[in-house]
């Protein structure tokens, strides 16, 4: 079995590790890096994972993760330029970094796949979206779409997509947090008491999640079966589309989109 490390082991590297030995892999197969002791310490004492630094998991690993944030790639690809080896596969889960910018600092041949994730990683519900770089074969897919399915679905789709699957679902559960939060804060204003509030609107997004999976219904369809004539839910709908959520959405996601652009466009060449 190949050996594995995660390099930064923030909530989407621990939800990884977590998820791997759920699915069934031995804490001896698997590595990760942390800047600061006491977390370290923290997660080999929950898991059994060794932690190690960077230039050990580059001699050790088969499959190097990286989940540090985008600000902080510099450093690390400066660590492993001098290390990763011919047999290294190196997966980026950063926002934003394309797979030229590792071609371009790793040796030569470096495959390298990009992987845009989400947060409900973190209950095995994660979204991840895979593109190869210019040296990632089929086979490198495989085995980072077996990897990544531990913890939800896995889907490929071109590098060139990637900036607006960031804005999509890299960044979709805050909006739906957003919405739940306002919800809730409107059940209050109804005069609910919060922790009611929370139960209903809680449970009806996990509901018309569970709707939209299964169905196979169109959403328009779903939406129109709940929208009576002349009835509460239309009036509701009337006043969002009155104040622009729709717009102010796609606004929102396109900006997201734009700030992936320019996360990558900070680690270009001069």
């Amino acid at each position: 079995m190949a050996t594995i490390a995660v390099l930064g082991a923030g909530k989407i590297g621990e939800a990884l590790l977590s998820g791997l030995l759920h699915a069934g892999r031995k804490p001896e197969e698997l590595l990760f890096t942390e800047r600061h002791p006491e977390r370290s310490a923290e997660l080999t004492g929950r898991y059994g994972i060794a932690g190690v630094d960077v230039s050990e998991a580059a001699k050790r690993a088969d499959v190097l993760i990286v989940a540090v944030k985008p600000q902080d790639i510099e450093p690390v690809l400066d660590e492993l330029a001098p290390l990763v080896g011919p047999g290294s596969l190196v997966v980026s889960l950063c926002a934003g970094l394309p797979t030229a910018l590792y071609e371009r600092r790793l040796p030569e041949g470096t495959p390298v796949v990009r992987v845009m994730p989400n947060t409900p990683m973190l209950v095995n519900e994660a979204m991840s979206a895979v593109s190869p770089g210019r040296h990632a074969t089929p086979e490198h897919i495989r085995v980072v779409e077996e990897l990544l399915s531990s913890v939800g679905k896995v889907l490929e789709v071109p590098e060139s997509q990637q900036d607006a699957v960031t804005a999509l679902s890299g960044s979709g559960p805050a909006y739906f947090f957003f919405l739940v939060e306002a919800m809730i804060d409107a059940g209050i204003l109804l005069g609910l008491p919060r922790a009611v509030a929370e139960q209903l609107i809680v449970q009806s997004a996990v509901g018309a999640a569970k709707m939209l999976a299964e169905s196979a219904e169109h959403p328009v369809i779903l939406r129109e079966a709940v929208t009576s004539p002349a009835g509460t839910t239309i009036n509701a709908i009337r006043e969002l589309e009155k104040h622009g959520v729709r717009a102010a959405l796609l606004a929102a996601i396109e900006a997201a989109r734009d700030r992936s652009v320019e996360l990558g466009k900070a680690h270009e060449e001069d």
